[in-house]
């Protein structure tokens, strides 16, 4: 366990650790295709301004009555400026609150918003209803474009990657989060 005053100093001796914003991405399953899932895709266009994007079914599972290939979700990646305005919209949602459990060891984290209704700004519209929604948040270091390059792709270093602590560290210092939890 590192403690905070450790993060800030190892971030302030070297400026490349410290974390930013990558991307958040929104995710919306409605277990099957037609007049929901247009809904769904509504929902999240209004609230990140993109189109989202369809995700068919990876297999049938007769019992909800799903297909292999059937169009069941939609998701939208915001990224830059924006995805951070979004971001703090998403976290007055869940009330400035995170379970440490959300935090991977990579620098992620993941919540979940009952009714997207709860996000400041949006308004119930009869038409659309009521969604909740997956919101998924990327952390990363300057330098992680070595793994996502074409030429001379290489893997993230151990020492570069972001640590739990650190990713509650920038969430808390940045957004203002309480993180619920050890």
């Amino acid at each position: 366990m590192t403690s905070e005053a450790e993060i800030e100093e190892k971030w302030r001796s070297n400026p490349m650790l410290v974390p930013r914003l990558s991307k958040v991405v929104l995710n919306i399953c409605v277990g099957r295709s037609g007049d929901p899932l247009e809904r769904a895709k509504k929902v999240l266009e209004q609230l990140s301004g993109q189109k989202p994007s369809v995700r068919a079914a990876k297999r049938t599972i007769k019992g909800f009555g799903i297909r292999k290939g059937e169009p069941i979700a939609c998701c939208v990646t915001i990224r830059g400026q924006r995805a951070e305005e979004l971001l703090k919209r998403l976290f007055q949602a869940v009330e400035n609150k995170i379970k440490a459990s959300s935090f991977d060891g990579r620098g992620n984290f993941s919540f979940g918003i009952k009714e997207h209704l709860m996000i400041p700004g949006v308004e119930y519209d009869p038409k659309i209803g009521i969604f909740g929604m997956d919101v998924c948040v990327s952390l990363e270091r300057p330098g992680y474009r070595i793994a996502r390059r074409k030429i001379a792709r290489r893997r993230v270093p151990k020492k570069a990657i972001i640590t739990r602590e650190e990713a509650i560290y920038f969430v808390k210092k940045n957004f203002g989060v309480e993180v619920i939890g050890g």
